[in-house]
């Protein structure tokens, strides 16, 4: 068992999943005063004694992200320097992930390099949920526990599964989640091929599946435009499926986004509370990944495996 005490502190990018978290665990949340100068700049103070305490610091980076990775990098930098006894960064969305190779001239992998200020920062571990691809735990030298959040997708796809489901894959590079949750909700399984014009513009090119007279499931890891999804939910309904939902990880939903999905074309969106949502009188439904985060957290702390936290009831 590890000796450390149990602390946790939030940025200001999600403090209600912070919250929720620590309700669930039953830990108080940390007092820290996180904010800003009058020039933008971020000030961080830790208000209580974190002397050879286990520190788990909750911070997602999404929009603004250069500002809450600012307010994580600093609270680390602050923990460290209050002898924490270790840091672990908890992520549940892990931004600037979409760059992770040189796909052209002359580009960053910035998903190294936010794995470089991490480290440099004081993190010693790593807490984050669907990575947008897998090998970004191997841009780390550190430990880094990769939840999943598919058991909360399937405790409610399960309670709400309609007739002939076929999950899709909305492009070639999720073809191995769509996969997963094809075995898990025992259905059919497709594929949309799409071409990208621009980045908040796709155009869906072809569909390899069954699909006519069958209600699909698309699953994504994140959508920002929802461009691909809407594109594949268009070329689905002409191709004769019934009904069209989404189960993405991670909505970081702008105007574009929200304007598209007033098309109507997506039944419902399906996403996780990793970033704040606003539906706006949508069908977007929120489901809390609290409770895995809680269990993550105790377990990293006990020094326990959190193996049993990828298992699926009744698999």
């Amino acid at each position: 068992m590890n000796d450390a005490r149990l602390k946790i502190f939030t940025g200001n990018s999600n403090r209600p999943l912070a919250e929720e978290i620590c309700r669930h665990i039953g830990v108080p949340l940390g007092e820290a005063t996180v904010t800003s100068f009058p020039d933008g700049e971020s000030f961080v103070k830790i208000n209580e004694n974190i002397r050879g305490a286990d520190v788990f610091i909750i911070q997602s980076t999404c929009p603004p992200s250069n500002h809450h990775l600012m307010e994580l990098l600093i609270m680390m930098d602050a923990a460290r320097r209050a002898s924490a006894q270790r840091i672990t960064a908890v992520m549940p969305f892990y931004g600037y992930a979409r760059q992770d190779r040189k796909d052209q001239p002359r580009v960053p992998i910035t998903a190294k390099l936010v794995a470089n200020l991490l480290v440099a920062a004081g993190a010693n571990r790593v807490l984050t949920m669907d990575l947008h691809s897998q090998q970004i735990q191997g841009f780390f030298d550190i430990p880094v526990d990769h939840l999943y959040a598919s058991p909360v997708f399937f405790d409610y796809l399960a309670k709400t599964r309609k007739g002939n489901l076929v999950v899709f894959s909305p492009d070639v590079g999720g073809m191995k989640m769509a996969a997963a949750y094809a075995d898990m909700l025992g259905a059919g399984l497709g594929l949309v091929a799409k071409k990208r014009m621009s980045a908040t513009t796709v155009e869906a090119i072809n569909v390899v599946g069954e699909v006519n007279g069958c209600d699909v499931l698309l699953v994504d890891d994140i959508t920002e435009t929802a461009g691909t999804l809407i594109a594949a939910a268009k070329i689905l309904r002409d191709s004769g499926a019934i009904s069209v939902r989404a189960a993405v990880s991670h909505c970081i939903l702008n105007e574009l986004a929200y304007e598209r999905l007033k098309t109507g074309l997506i039944d419902e969106l399906i996403t996780t509370n990793s970033i704040p949502n606003d539906p706006r009188g949508l069908p977007i439904t929120a489901l809390s990944i609290a409770s895995l985060l809680g269990d993550a957290i105790v377990r990293i702390n006990s020094n326990e495996s959190i193996t049993s936290l990828f298992k699926i009831k009744g698999f």
